[in-house]
């Protein structure tokens, strides 16, 4: 008896023991689902078919196949547009840009100057406030293309840190060929097209009233000729003021809210964003933190530390996406260093596809690569929206799952927002949908029946995958006007625009099934689809019921936010210093981390 007392003693212990540990387990698991690290990684202008995860053979990218081996690879990620501005504030609000006035009515769709008035409004939540709220540290490391200023030069009301981050570190605009010397300009053609003709009309008009004048045939007062030659001179000295120093001016790095290089400077430009954000993970390796890195690279001009030049496959681009590649194999080191890699969700992706006509002036193809699908950067085409998307958690989503169904980069904000246990906005519309019951493989299909593609303000297509189906219908209303038209862009114009005589509206729409055709090769037409106005009359229905979802924004992108603004310009030093500084060097990083 004694020992079946004892031997029921031990049983007993055991299950004890076995309970406590399935507890201690499951608090483990518990506490690993919610409040993790995040880190969200965007790459500029990177095409889908650059990485090895999704098919490239030549270029060597084993840190982000890394992601997709250990995570869940989106095969139909989708960029809520194909340009970075809209699509940022797309993927920082989880809103159809839209909603927030960040979709241009103009020809120019993006923020060009630093001293611009537009930018996210102060009254779109940002996933960074709500985390903040959430007591985690925020920072975003690298670039912004969100605005910077509204009335003055030190008001900050679209900048990083009115928006919900702790820390900045980056360039507020872009990087541009024009703020790397010898790399050509992105302004030239376009000034060359829309002014020359305007300057040279105003200069033929201004002579011969002179003539005129002079001969008697006519009498102007010479008063208002003298004023006209003077606005015409000043406003032409303005002009070449501001595109002869473009490269101070708009080119320049800055720590929080003080410039610290001016103009930028390219060397080893990729470690030191490295080493800001490792030094940021590092400094919060002890509660949650949010980690917006977002790459210069592969948006031209195109750059690369001597570690990288010359070394990959595909000229300067390749090197560039190899550097990257570096980086981000810095950062999950860092994670695995502070015991974080189980406790952080990472995702990586692109703003857009990849911007197929830049090429240098040398000749050299300065961009990527979109794999098999159709078109680039600044088109609603596949190859200009579908893009990356990679999102690995150890324990917690599937490991080397592929998903291919209709996902969007607004997706990020509902699931991280979610995973912080921070409320959801309820007083507005999110577009986007929580991407964990799929990452999890609790669900198997996307929340997103449909997904509206707009060029600029104007809606562009519409997919639709019904629930019921395979298909992806995508239709499309009107379609870039390609040049050369045997082409796969819009070389002569450097992008593709969105209305005017820049594109061919279709009625009926084109119409294509991308589970059948994801090269968008063939429209579908009412012989080869017998549903054709079948799908074409939901498709409408479904219009109608988003553009009744719509509300008047201010257009943050009217030529009067976009337009350069003397006053709003930030200079560290003074415009007859040419606005030079660089304080970024290794002693003024210690003395500002010790401060």
């Amino acid at each position: 008896v004694f020992h079946l007392f004892l031997h029921a003693r031990k049983k007993m212990r055991l299950l004890v023991f076995l309970i406590i540990c399935q507890h201690a387990i499951h608090s483990v698991k518990t506490h690993s689902a919610s409040n993790p690290n995040v880190i969200l990684l965007m790459a500029d202008d990177l095409g889908i078919g650059d990485l090895g995860c999704y098919g490239n053979r030549t270029l060597r990218t084993p840190n982000i196949d890394k992601l997709a081996e250990e995570g869940v690879t989106l095969t139909q990620h989708i960029a809520a547009s194909p340009l970075c501005t809209p699509s940022r504030a797309a993927f920082l609000t989880g809103r159809y840009p839209i909603r927030s006035g960040m979709a241009a009515f103009s020809r120019v769709g993006v923020f060009l100057f630093s001293a611009s008035s537009g930018g996210l409004p102060s009254e779109e939540i940002t996933f960074s406030k709500l985390l903040k709220q959430r007591g985690y540290a925020t920072a975003l490391i690298g670039k912004w293309h969100l605005g910077m200023n509204c009335e003055s030069s030190n008001d900050f009301c679209h900048h990083p840190l009115s928006h919900g981050f702790d820390y900045f570190y980056g360039l507020t605009v872009t990087n541009f060929r024009d703020c790397k010397p010898g790399q050509g300009s992105v302004f030239l053609k376009g000034v060359q097209k829309t002014l020359v003709i305007p300057i040279q009309i105003a200069g033929i008009t201004l002579v011969s009233l002179a003539i005129v004048q002079y001969i008697g045939l006519l009498k102007v007062p010479s008063q208002a000729l003298g004023y006209c030659l003077i606005i015409t001179a000043i406003s032409l000295a303005v002009l070449i003021f501001f595109f002869y120093h473009f490269r101070h001016l708009n080119c320049f790095l800055m720590r929080d809210h003080k410039i610290i290089q001016q103009p930028l400077s390219y060397e080893n430009l990729t470690q030191r964003l490295t080493k800001e954000a490792v030094q940021f993970i590092g400094r919060n390796s002890d509660a949650p933190f949010l980690l917006v890195l977002s790459y210069l690279h592969v948006h031209t001009a195109l750059y690369a530390s001597e570690n990288f030049r010359g070394k990959s496959k595909h000229g300067l681009y390749g090197d560039a996406v190899e550097e990257m590649d570096w980086s981000v194999g810095q950062i999950l080191d860092v994670l695995e260093k502070y015991n974080l890699t189980d406790k952080t969700l990472v995702y990586f992706t692109s703003d857009q596809g990849a911007h197929v006509e830049e090429i240098s002036s040398s000749g050299e193809v300065h961009g990527g690569y979109n794999g098999i699908y159709k078109g680039g950067k600044s088109m609603n085409w596949e190859g200009g929206i579908r893009v990356p998307g990679l999102l690995r958690w150890p324990g917690v989503v599937q490991a080397g799952a592929y998903i291919d169904e209709p996902t969007s980069n607004m997706d990020i904000f509902p699931t991280i927002v979610k995973l912080a246990k921070a409320q959801l906005p309820s007083d507005r519309i999110i577009d986007g949908h929580d991407l964990m019951p799929l990452l999890q493989g609790k669900v198997t299909r996307s929340k997103h029946e449909f997904l509206f593609h707009y060029c600029n303000a104007y809606l562009n297509a519409v997919r639709w995958h019904p629930g019921n189906s395979e298909s992806v219908w995508k239709v499309f209303f009107f379609t870039p006007n390609f040049s050369p038209e045997d082409s796969n862009g819009c070389y002569d114009s450097h992008v593709c625009f969105c209305h005017g005589g820049f594109i061919t509206r279709h009625d009926p729409p084109l119409l294509f099934d991308l589970s059948r055709d994801p090269e968008e090769k063939v429209p579908l037409t009412p012989e080869t689809e017998s549903r054709f106005y079948e799908i074409l009359r939901v498709i409408h229905l479904a219009v109608e019921n988003h553009t009744r979802s719509l509300h008047a924004a201010p257009d943050q992108l009217s030529w009067d936010n976009l337009l350069w603004k003397p006053w709003l310009q930030l200079c560290c030093s003074s415009l007859f210093q040419y606005c030079y500084c660089d304080y970024d060097s290794e002693g003024s990083l210690l003395e500002m981390h010790s401060g």
